[in-house]
């Protein structure tokens, strides 16, 4: 059959023809949409909302050692709140999802309410100190929990979650800066027993090699130079000592040791006087007479005395006095030669040490260095300590980065899942559309004839006469049965509508109450 164009008049037409099978698709895809409103369970949602609070204190005065990102945190803290530990105890506590419990395992109980708890960020962009650049930072986030329970125990698990991650977060933060002291504490201890133990080590070595230190170079260089000054000026005290004993013993070989052989000595030269008298003068000369004198006396004193022994004791003053100087001189002389020879042993212990100095100053420079380096870690791990003391501080006294509930769970007032409203309004839209759709199909696939001048055109035979319609009781009976369907269906779309607009106005009652509540 050719298409032709259809006027209004045909639609209104195909309307009425086809009224039951537009209306009856409708009608049963917007009761089966109000069925699904209704049976479906309500699932009530309560949200918790916690601010990230920045440090009170500035990051200039005090450097927190929790060093990890919020964001990376919450997943830790996440994570440990959602072990199954935790959750069971949630669950028990609170006897949550008793239905399932007595068809599912734990496992999966507890998958389901981790499915029924949400963790979402709220970011904002901010300014980075660091850099001056806008950056996005997540400044809070909001967990949630939905469950068919009753609204008081879904606000009470939401509260109780809140608790957790605020407590949780706590406990990390303390626990990372307590770590972190006892760390720094204990890298601390083993340094400082390292440099005690180089300290030993430094003690016994400058204790073994006390002279051959650098820092005694100098000294024992000067100690060298006085030394061989001294030495030098013993030299020429010992020269002039040498050559006075020399003098001395020259002396003391022309004097007699006693004084009776110093007599014969002088008796004889006065004799050899007086013949040299005699010669040139008189006996009457007073000289002469005066030599005789002495003679006499010199004769008689020697007549009269011992004679000398070479063994007896020396009794020449000159004699005696001569060998008390020689022997002092040569005492002087012993003395400056020990004092050489300990000068030179001193040198020669000097010399040893100077030129031990370069091969111990490597060693000891060494030792040095290393005390240095320890000292320098000992004295950083020591400032480190201190600052981690304070941060431990700062994070037990709640001064740190902390979080803060801004916005409690509160009591679900109505269900958010599911949103009954919108789906009575997709089935009675999805009504309409299979009701079109039905009264379509039923149009396109009828092949029969409806009017005189279709079948002229698609025949190419005139139409010589039209039967009307006649009607009869069963036809008047199925007209009937048709209006009371009618109103059936009729009834079920005003049902249906009821139900939309009940759910309408609890909506808008719901918002109406929130925003009063916000003006308030």
């Amino acid at each position: 059959m050719e298409e032709h164009e259809m006027s209004p008049n045909d639609y209104l037409a195909v309307l009425k023809r086809r009224k039951w099978s537009l209306v009856l698709p409708a009608v049963i895809v917007m009761l089966i949409s109000a069925a699904v409103a209704l049976i479906l369970p309500p699932v009530y949602k309560s949200v918790s909302t916690i601010l990230i609070e920045e440090q009170e204190i500035p990051d200039n005065f005090v450097m927190s050692t929790v060093t990890s990102y919020a964001e990376q945190r919450l997943q830790t803290i996440h994570q440990r709140i959602m072990s199954t530990s935790r959750l069971l105890e949630i669950i028990t506590r609170l006897d949550l999802y008793k239905d399932l419990r007595e068809k599912a395992t734990t496992e999966e109980v507890i998958d389901k309410m981790r499915e029924d708890i949400s963790l979402d960020y709220i970011s904002a962009e901010v300014v980075d100190r660091k850099t001056g650049r806008p950056a996005t930072a997540t400044i809070a986030f909001t967990l949630s929990y939905e469950a068919q329970d009753s609204p008081a125990t879904v606000q009470k698990v939401a509260n109780i979650l809140a608790s957790l991650f605020l407590e949780e977060n706590l406990q990390v933060r303390e626990r990372q800066a307590m770590e972190a002291t006892s760390f720094l504490g204990d890298e601390q201890k083993k340094v400082k027993k390292s440099l005690d133990e180089i300290e030993q080590k430094i003690a016994e070595f400058k204790q073994e090699h006390i002279n051959e230190l650098p820092e005694v170079l100098q000294v024992n260089l000067q100690s060298r130079h006085n030394v061989q000054s001294s030495k030098e000026r013993l030299s020429e005290q010992l020269r002039a000592l040498k050559e006075r004993e020399g003098g001395l013993q020259s002396e003391l070989a022309n004097l007699s040791p006693q004084m009776g052989m110093e007599d014969i000595k002088r008796l004889e030269a006065l004799k050899l006087e007086l013949n040299s008298l005699e010669t040139r003068f008189t006996d009457h000369y007073p000289d002469v007479i005066k030599t005789r004198q002495e003679i006499e006396k010199l004769t008689k004193k020697i007549n009269t005395g011992e004679k000398g022994s070479p063994t007896a004791m020396p009794d020449n003053p000159a004699y005696i006095n001569l060998s008390s100087q020689l022997s002092s001189v040569q005492a002087e002389i012993e003395s400056v030669k020990r004092q050489y020879a300990d000068l030179q042993r001193n040198e020669d212990n000097l010399n040893k040490w100077i030129e031990a100095t370069p091969r111990v100053e490597e060693t000891y420079n060494a030792l040095l260095s290393e005390r240095r380096n320890r000292q320098t870690k000992f004295d950083d791990l020591s400032q480190k300590l201190m600052e981690a003391n304070v941060a431990y501080g700062l994070e037990k006294d709640q001064k740190g980065e902390r979080f803060t509930l801004i916005d409690p769970a509160r009591l679900p007032e109505k269900p958010d899942k599911p949103n009954r409203l919108a789906i009575l309004l997709i089935g009675m839209v999805l009504g309409i559309g299979a009701g079109v759709a039905g009264a379509a199909l039923m149009e396109f696939s009828d092949q029969s004839v409806r009017r005189a001048e279709i079948l002229v055109r698609e025949t190419s035979f005139p139409v010589l006469a039209a039967i009307p319609r006649i009607s009869c009781a069963e036809d008047k009976q199925q007209h009937k049965l048709r209006w009371r369907w009618g109103v059936l269906l009729l009834l079920a779309v005003l049902l249906v509508a009821v139900l939309a607009f009940h759910f309408l106005v609890m909506d808008l009652n719901v918002l109406w109450a929130k925003l009063m509540r916000r003006m308030m």
